[in-house]
């Protein structure tokens, strides 16, 4: 039942009930996570899981051996003992007699979580990674800031957590739907707050990777600081609407400025080698209305306004680099595709054929196509499953292969498949309840995409899935009642138009 299935796995006769953790130098971290996990002791003899780091073992790699008197735990790692421990974890309280040698197939298996358009709690983020790292996930992508709201806080900028973390009511339905809730909603994450998260993160083997979209999907921001755009003038709201906000960043002195001050920052909470700029659905229309703007399109020789857009993300990737980090950015069609920095990394989300041909631009490459990542999406045609046309199933998700068609794994500096990720976009997502609904179980199957090698099918999946859904409905993880989904239709007195 262990999901992700390790990549060689021979059973052993026998069994063993721990009695205690055993740590061996330099793996007490690990090992006081799996003590807590299993609730025993840290001993030194009697039968107990044994944790040791020797050489050998590839970056994430190890091997776990189960005999009656007791377990061994190897790795060269600590990644590696994290990702043994979560073995151990899901085959507790008896530990069947086997051995496993294991490593995972991608180096980036991630998910996106938006705490932009719905604020989460604290504490919910919490088990969130703890289940990440349950799945051997290592990359929670944290999606803090778009046009709804605004959720980090930033020294010397304090309006764009007073105002830009706060909107009137939230779009009920689809985009587009004209019907609003009349609920304010809003909140925002301190930075002790996510520097804890952090560390609480870095314990499991997870690394946080935050994004502060740029230079689109800023309209919470310019609701703060308005100077920032292209309209100085206008006094915005943060937007409760989904969709794209045609509200953009200016290209003037001042802009740059703040998404140099917030990148700093950023950086100076979160640790991870990677920041997000996301850089993805930039309408140009306001700078090709916007006369500093053109001026500076045609200072820099470019034909169109809109070519600014990829300047702009080269401008950002300038500023990452300098921070010491790797620039993440969404893969986008237009002004921007092949005019990108071959350093930026690439969140390919359109289509598996852009990811293939970012790689072939030299691009590191997370592969996170829609139809089969974005879990938005419905899972089924149940109603109980949110506002939208599109499906991705259970079988989807496995199906889908991050590799397709021969495509060369990253090792992290050369072009290639860095790994996959899931996107859990919170529009119709407002509870912890309601991101566990449409999580859980298409992150597991995710997972083994993202760690198992290939070749064993849907249907020996679909069998282990069942006893680990009983173990996930143990830990919390799914919801402990019939979630539904505010449609548009079901407010009083309004309907779709």
């Amino acid at each position: 039942m262990i999901v992700p299935h390790p990549a060689r796995l021979t059973r052993r006769a026998g069994s063993c009930t721990p009695a205690g953790v055993q740590a061996g130098p330099g793996t007490h971290g690990p090992a006081r996570l799996l003590a807590a996990y299993a609730g025993l002791p840290l001993v030194h003899s009697g039968p107990a899981v044994r944790l040791a780091l020797v050489p050998g073992f590839g970056p994430e790699e190890y091997t776990l051996d189960v005999a009656p008197d007791g377990a061994s735990l190897t790795a060269s790692t600590e990644a590696g003992l994290l990702a043994g421990v979560q073995t151990v974890r899901q085959l507790l309280p008896r530990l069947p007699g086997l051995h496993v040698r294991d490593a995972p197939r991608l180096p980036w298996r991630g998910v996106l979580l938006d705490v932009a358009r719905h604020f989460l709690p604290l504490e919910f983020l919490r088990e969130f990674v703890d289940l990440l790292a349950l799945h051997k996930y290592n990359v929670l992508h944290l999606h803090l800031t778009d046009d709804q709201g605004w959720r980090i806080e930033i020294d010397g900028w304090p309006r764009l957590t007073e105002v830009g973390a706060w909107r009137a009511e939230s779009m009920v339905g689809p985009a587009g739907s004209g019907v609003f809730d009349g609920v304010p909603h809003g909140g925002f994450y301190t930075r002790r707050e996510l520097r804890e998260l952090v560390a609480f993160a870095a314990e499991r083997g997870v690394r946080i990777v935050p994004e502060i979209d740029l230079p689109g999907h800023v309209r919470a921001a310019l609701a703060a600081y308005p100077e920032l755009g292209n309209r100085p003038e206008v006094r915005l709201p943060v937007w409760t609407e989904w969709g794209i906000s045609p509200d953009i960043l200016g290209v003037h002195d001042g802009a740059f400025a703040f998404c140099r001050d917030v990148l700093a920052q950023v950086a100076d909470v979160f640790p991870a080698p990677q920041l997000h700029i996301g850089g993805d659905e930039c309408p140009t229309t306001q700078w090709a209305a916007n006369p500093f703007a053109r001026e500076r399109a045609a200072r820099l020789g470019l034909r169109d306004p809109a070519e600014l857009h990829p300047w702009f993300l080269g401008e950002l990737h300038g500023m990452v680099t300098e921070l010491g980090r790797q620039a993440v950015c969404w893969d986008e069609t237009g002004h921007a595709a092949g005019r990108l920095p071959p350093e930026l990394i690439v969140t390919a989300w359109r289509d598996a054929a852009d990811g293939a041909l970012a790689v072939a631009r030299g691009h590191r490459v997370v592969m996170a196509p829609h139809t089969s990542t974005y879990f938005d999406y419905r899972q089924s045609e149940s109603p109980d499953e949110p506002p939208r046309a599109e499906v991705t199933t259970l079988e989807d998700v496995y199906r889908f292969d991050p590799l397709a068609g021969g495509l060369p794994v990253s090792d992290g500096t050369r072009p290639g498949v860095l790994g996959t990720q899931a996107q859990l976009w919170t529009e119709h997502a407002p509870t912890p309840d309601h991101v566990r609904h449409l999580a859980f179980p298409r992150l597991c199957a995710l997972a083994e995409r993202a760690w198992s090698p290939p070749g064993r099918g849907y249907a020996e999946f679909h069998q282990r899935l069942a006893g680990h859904l009983d173990r996930l409905r143990a830990l919390g993880a799914l919801p402990k009642e019939r979630v539904r989904f505010a449609g548009a239709l079901e407010v009083p007195g309004k309907t779709v138009p």
